[in-house]
């Protein structure tokens, strides 16, 4: 490793390391993307892919997403906006778990959707496109639907999940398991011009507040549909969460929630 880090020291411009020095250093010194890349944070260098990432978050903070574990609880309309801004600051290891394939329906807000994607399994297709954007992203694609038997084995090492799910029952399975392995989970919802999002910690119960009332499947995304850009601007709120829990810095929503009516464009904070 030390030839690495000469080699990386010797090449960097003004403290960032571009993809063409990180693919040689990966092909010449039998490295992995995830290597290399750790080993660029460690000698306090940046990745020139996060170079407008700079201004905001230090090269340590870089190294601390790089080193977080996310988990994304469902890759349809949040779960792909999730999966993409986590990959795209540098957010080192995610797991992605649906069993749904693609279907016609998702074209209007899903972003990992395309026509000629209709009928392929959704993780594999995140797979694809996390390595397209970000090599040093290790993902691990699970065709599966989470319940409270298989929960524990597919979160039990992460950091944080996210809940991008669009059924009540399975949401509030969610949040057990995550309150029994002990780790934060951030929720979002949509439901045409309205969302919702809350972060729960160990001991908060928040979703069973939330959703103590509700019976049946679905929330009111079953009624009023889903429209792209309340689906994209919940997830982004979800991403900033995950990111303060990772990096241990700002305030959080745990302990209240930020309901969103973007056909009036209220917002309004609501505590527990």
């Amino acid at each position: 490793m030390e030839g690495l880090k000469e080699y990386l020291l010797a090449r960097a411009e003004n403290g960032l390391i571009h993809l063409s020095i990180q693919t040689w250093a990966v092909q010449n010194f039998g490295l992995t993307f995830p290597a290399v890349e750790e080993a660029i944070l460690e000698l306090n260098l940046l990745p020139a892919r996060y170079r407008r990432n700079q201004r905001s978050l230090s090269c340590r903070q870089q190294l601390s997403l790089f080193r977080g574990k996310v988990a994304v609880i469902g890759c349809g309309g949040l779960g792909g906006y999730i999966i993409e801004e986590l990959t795209r600051l540098g957010v080192g290891h995610i797991t992605v778990v649906d069993p749904d394939t693609f279907e016609e329906h998702n074209l209007n807000r899903q972003l990992f959707s395309k026509v000629d994607n209709l009928g392929q399994p959704k993780v594999a297709v995140a797979a694809g496109r996390i390595k397209e954007i970000n090599p040093t992203v290790t993902i691990v694609p699970v065709q599966d639907a989470f319940t409270g038997r298989n929960g524990k084995g597919l979160i039990e090492k992460v950091d944080v999940v996210a809940d991008a799910l669009d059924s009540i029952p399975h949401r509030l399975e969610l949040a057990e398991v995550c309150e029994k392995c002990d780790i934060p989970l951030v929720h979002g919802s949509v439901g045409g011009w309205y969302g919702q999002v809350t972060t729960q910690f160990p001991g908060e119960y928040t979703l069973q507040k939330i959703y103590s009332r509700c019976s049946g499947e679905g929330g009111i995304e079953k009624d009023l549909g889903n429209l792209s850009f309340v689906v994209a601007m919940i997830a982004s709120i979800e991403v900033a969460e995950i990111v303060k829990i990772l990096l241990g810095e700002g305030s959080t929503l745990g302990g209240r929630m930020l309901s969103l009516n973007l056909l009036d464009t209220e917002f309004t904070e609501i505590t527990f």
